[in-house]
C-alpha cells in the first residue's frame, strides 16, 4: 500500500534511547505508529461488532458475548488514548483497508449463519494474532502504552478462551469447516503482518518473531480445541503455502 511504501526508514537508523528502546518522540517512529496504532484501534473497534454479530448467532450466550465485546470497545478507547499520549494522529485509513479482507470473509460467514467460520476468524485468528503482537509490543513500549497494554492482554485471553470452549465443544459437527475456514483465512494473518512489517521494525517488533509468537499461540488454541497434532500441522501450512 502507498502508507507502507513511504516508510523507507532502515530499522538501524531508527533513533534509539540510551535503554534500547525506540525514540518515541521521533518522526519515523510517530510515522509508523501513525499506522500501527490505527491498525490496534481498528481490530479493536472489528472485534466489538463481531461480538454483537456472534450474540446474534448463538443466543443462548448473547449476554457473554455482549459483554466481551464491550470488553473490546473499552480496549479502543485505551488505545486511541496511547495514541493521543505520543501527539500521533492515527492512519484510520489504511488500517480499515488492512483488515477488509477477513472483515469482509467474517461478514460473508455471518451472513449465511455460519458460526464456526465467525468464530474461528475472531476468537482463535484475531485473539491469537492480538496476544502475541502485544505480549511482543509491551517490551518496547513507551511506559503508557505499556500500562494500557497489559491491562488489554489479560482480557484477550477471555475472547480466546470463549471460541475454544464453544469449538472444543462442537468439533465433531465442525471440524470439516473449521479446517476450510482455517485455509481461506490463516494465509490473510501472514500477508497482514508482512505488510506491517516495516512499521513494526520500527517499533523495534521483529517480524520473525511476530510469526513465531502468533504461530504458536494459534496451535496451543488448536490443541485445546481438540485436534491432533497432525491435523494442527496440516492447517499451520496453509500460512507458508
Amino acid at each position: 500500500m502507498q502508507a507502507l511504501a513511504s516508510t523507507k526508514i532502515e530499522l538501524e537508523q531508527v533513533p534509539t534511547s540510551p535503554d534500547g528502546l525506540p525514540d518515541f518522540t521521533s518522526d519515523s517512529y510517530k510515522d509508523a505508529y501513525s499506522r500501527i496504532n490505527a491498525v490496534v484501534i481498528e481490530g479493536e473497534q472489528e472485534a466489538y461488532s463481531n461480538f454483537l454479530d456472534l450474540a446474534k448467532l448463538i443466543p443462548e450466550h448473547s449476554d457473554e458475548l455482549i459483554r466481551l465485546g464491550k470488553m473490546e470497545k473499552k480496549h479502543m478507547n485505551g488505545f486511541c488514548a496511547c495514541g493521543r499520549n505520543l501527539a500521533v494522529k492515527p492512519d484510520m485509513p489504511f488500517a480499515k483497508t488492512f483488515f477488509s479482507k477477513l472483515h469482509n470473509n467474517f461478514l460473508e460467514a455471518f451472513n449465511s449463519g455460519n458460526t464456526t467460520t465467525c468464530l474461528l476468524i475472531q476468537c482463535i485468528l484475531i485473539e491469537s494474532f492480538a496476544i502475541s503482537a502485544y505480549h511482543v509490543y509491551i517490551r518496547v513500549a513507551d511506559p503508557f502504552a505499556k500500562r494500557i497494554t497489559e491491562g488489554v492482554v489479560q482480557d484477550e485471553y477471555l475472547h480466546l478462551n470463549y471460541g475454544q470452549e464453544w469449538l472444543k465443544a462442537n468439533l465433531d459437527s465442525c471440524k470439516k469447516e473449521l479446517m476450510k475456514a482455517n485455509k481461506e483465512n490463516l494465509p490473510l494473518i501472514k500477508s497482514m503482518l508482512d505488510e506491517v512489517s516495516k512499521d513494526a521494525e520500527i517499533l523495534h517488533m521483529d517480524k520473525e518473531e511476530l510469526m513465531e509468537e502468533f504461530m504458536i499461540a494459534y496451535q496451543d488454541s488448536l490443541l485445546e480445541i481438540g485436534l491432533d497434532n497432525r491435523e494442527i500441522a496440516r492447517m499451520a501450512l496453509a500460512a507458508v503455502i
